[in-house]
């Protein structure tokens, strides 16, 4: 029979993650989610912890664990705020996940020890201003200059997450580099380091939710970075991002089973000490009936996050697994927000409350790392359809 029940070594990670996100990170992320400051002394004591090197080898600076690692640390941080998850979600997944996968060994010993450390981030260079959910339509370009054997990148990215930290070292960016034999685009990954001339980060955007974490537009004006920052082979970019992801969207089904699970949280609480009409709100049926639906849809998103998690582990197929996930996961975290807003009544709707961070929090699940609506074309292709 299955077994879902955590290893004790499990058990272990992810009660320190929920300690940490319980006395470090939910005192101080209500004034940075206000000032849209982002918590570098948070990131600096999960860099100590070892979160950004759970899923990496030792060799590499890593703790030697695994994706699913990953995920349960992501659920706990979730539970208390989503802009420090999702920080780590998109430096690890996104960020140095491209540069283990497909880079060369010698990317690997220079950018890999200061990613898995938590010292410096990366950003994952896919969307632009004109082409999200279609990728293939990508403008940005890139020219090898065999005068120079550089690459010569021209372009924009948008909505990338930590492209503009002060720790940020590098972004990935895909980019046109010629055409196929077929005559359609060839696509390819290049490594470009933050500080290059030509890069412009814009500044952070104004956005509903995840306000204390990092997101900026990019622009590359005639940027040059040496042949060798190709990231695996030519041509390959578009199934190397595929890939990432599809495994980035594990880690954001756990992130929202995070978040569906901390209005829970928030819920059960707020009911056991709201009074009115001579009794706690969470005496009433209605209430009762709106909290059990919510931990319903928290408990039904682990378990499927669970076993896309160990599918991608067991080395088997695992990308129709993946969708369904983010799917249930980012809608389940969706309505939870909804729920308990509406359990925490006035309250809910205050920018201080948990549950109203979590609600400007939600919605972003449902968009980033491939909509719910990329999901449901994904799993109908896999039946068949």
């Amino acid at each position: 029979m299955v077994n879902f029940r955590l290893s004790d070594e499990q058990e272990a990670l992810r009660e320190s993650v929920q300690d940490f996100a319980r006395e470090q990170v939910a005192p101080v992320i209500a004034e940075h989610y206000e000032r849209k400051t982002f918590p570098y002394d948070l990131v600096r004591q999960m860099g100590k912890m070892g979160l950004f090197g759970l899923p990496f080898p030792e060799e590499h600076g890593g703790m030697g664990g695994d994706y699913f690692a990953l995920c349960l640390a992501l659920e706990e941080l979730a539970r208390v705020d989503s802009s420090v998850a999702i920080t780590l979600e998109a430096a690890v997944s996104l960020g140095a996940m491209p540069i283990y996968r497909f880079g060369t060994d010698e990317q690997r010993e220079q950018w890999l020890p200061r990613l898995t450390s938590g010292e410096a981030l990366a950003a994952f260079g896919l969307t632009e201003p004109g082409a999200g959910s279609d990728a293939g339509g990508t403008t940005t370009r890139a020219v090898l200059d065999e005068s120079t054997n550089e690459w010569v990148i021209n372009g924009a990215k948008a909505f990338i997450t930590n492209s503009g930290t002060d720790i940020t070292c590098l972004i990935t960016v895909m980019a046109v580099t010629g055409r196929t034999p077929e005559g359609g685009k060839e696509l390819s990954t290049i490594i470009v380091p933050s500080g290059t001339p030509g890069l412009t980060v814009a500044p952070g955007y104004s956005k509903v939710g995840w306000c204390a974490s990092d997101t900026h537009e990019l622009s590359f004006d005639d940027v040059r970075v040496p042949a060798g920052n190709l990231l695996g082979q030519r041509g390959r970019g578009y199934a190397q991002f595929l890939r990432i992801l599809d495994e980035g969207r594990i880690a954001i089904a756990a992130l929202a089973t995070g978040l569906a699970q901390g209005c829970v949280d928030e819920s059960i609480s707020y009911a056991r000490e709201r009074q009115a009409f001579g009794s706690s709100i969470g005496k009433y049926q209605s209430i009762q009936f709106m909290i059990a639906d919510m931990e319903m849809r928290a408990y039904g998103s682990r378990m499927f996050y669970y076993d896309a998690a160990a599918r991608l582990i067991d080395g088997g197929d695992f990308k129709h697994q993946a969708a369904l996930a983010k799917l249930f996961a980012s809608e389940a975290a969706m309505d939870n927000a909804r729920y308990a807003s509406q359990v925490h009544g006035g309250y809910g709707f205050m920018n201080e409350s948990a549950v109203g961070r979590f609600y400007r929090d939600a919605k972003i699940l449902e968009i980033g790392e491939g909509t719910s609506e990329v999901q449901r074309m994904i799993i109908a292709r896999r039946l068949g359809l």
